[in-house]
């Protein structure tokens, strides 16, 4: 199956699958733990059932949305995945173009190995720039600089990674092993890549295993891949560390990974303009709620004081609307398009942001709903 026949985002999985090395594809497709979180965001999606409204006719419903005062054509944003350059070369500056094509907005990792300038001039849509202070203060002080510099137009404050998840398939995959560039310590793991011949020449083509190039260590230059988990339990945010991030950057903030009232009202307090509903898509903290069952309450307790959008679990356009339904603006997709670009790079994105905006307009159609904007719970109930 080429790309060209792939049918939803699961066709996009397997293809995946076979391009990538295990080890790469196992980091987009694992989550934390036992895994439960991310088993239980696509459960919770689908025991909602849909309420139709049927004999209405809208053959062109409208997909347009507003997120922090930009237009974007679609109610899904691309969000931010680190080390996507291991996925395909220039993975980051890939994906953000397809996203531009697509006029909707791109959400860059920190962890990436593209230059944020070099992204943000890679599409003419929006982009953001998601924050982790690893480095420190200073550091994160001069990257929002180059942010801001480059025209990035948000902010993003992930707050859910005080430590990373312990992410066992990347555990017996050796991912650890291969961030150490050891050729004794990567030799057991030789096999899953000498079957990836092509992924392999693509990957030294674009310069091997990466830097984070957005993270200028002092005396150092770009940190190495290496110093990942190190680097995340050293640069913890805390609601403390909101008044400066917000007096350096001077423009919107998104504070993401929210799954509590508290954590959401705090979020407003602190300014936030919007904020993401998100379990990381289960890669942090496993057991934790699943992102569609705390997003209605959280509407009801911040709605119409901050933008809400949500993350985690997204495979299928009906899940957006779902998510739609239940007061989210917008929603961010993650393992769906990084599944694209792991399979055939910007064709594959382009195929998933395809896959969705047709999902979203036949479930539109079939709802009997001519807007996005005209969404809410009465086209949902609990199956």
């Amino acid at each position: 199956m080429g790309i060209s026949r792939a049918v939803n985002i699961a066709d996009l999985r397997l293809l995946a699958k076979r391009r990538l090395p295990r080890v790469v594809f196992d980091y987009i497709d694992g989550g934390a733990d036992g895994e439960v979180t991310m088993r239980e965001n696509r459960r919770a999606f689908e025991s909602l059932e849909f309420e139709p409204r049927n004999a209405v006719e809208c053959p062109a419903p409208n997909l347009r949305t507003t997120v922090l005062g930009a237009q974007i054509s679609l109610p899904f944003l691309l969000a931010p995945v680190g080390s996507s350059r291991l996925f395909y070369p220039r993975g980051e500056c890939v994906a953000a173009h397809e996203a531009g094509i697509a006029e909707t907005a791109y959400v860059q990792s920190t962890l990436s190995g593209c230059r944020l300038e070099d992204v943000k001039a890679s599409t003419s849509g929006p982009a953001w720039y998601q924050l982790y202070l690893v480095g420190g203060r200073d550091v994160a002080m001069a990257t929002i600089d180059r942010a801001r510099a480059a025209g990035f137009s948000a902010l993003v404050v992930t707050i859910d990674t005080p430590v990373a998840g312990l992410r066992e398939r990347d555990v017996r995959n050796g991912a650890k092993e291969l961030a150490t560039r050891n050729f004794f310590e990567m030799l057991p793991y030789a096999p899953h890549f000498l079957t990836r011949p092509v992924w392999v020449m693509n990957f030294l083509s674009d310069g091997g295993l990466m830097s984070f190039p957005n993270v200028m260590l002092p005396g150092v230059g770009p940190m190495p891949y290496a110093d990942v988990g190190a680097a995340l339990e050293q640069s913890t945010v805390s609601w403390t560390d909101l008044p400066w991030i917000r007096q350096a950057w001077g423009g919107p903030i998104v504070i993401k990974g929210v799954l509590s009232v508290d954590d959401a009202r705090r979020a407003v307090d602190a300014g936030a303009e919007a904020i993401v509903v998100s379990n990381h898509g289960g890669r942090q903290l496993d057991t934790v709620a699943p992102t569609i069952r705390a997003l209605p309450e959280i509407v009801e307790a911040v709605g119409g004081r901050t933008e809400i959008l949500l993350d985690s679990g997204i495979r299928r356009g009906s899940d957006i609307v779902k998510a739609l339904c239940l007061g989210a603006r917008a929603v961010l997709i993650g393992r769906a398009y990084a599944y694209g670009l792991g399979a055939a790079g910007g064709p594959g994105v382009a195929k998933a942001i395809q896959i969705l905006r047709n999902d979203v307009v036949r479930t539109l159609r079939l709802l009997g709903c001519a807007d996005v904007a005209q969404l809410d719970r009465t086209y949902l109930r609990e199956r």
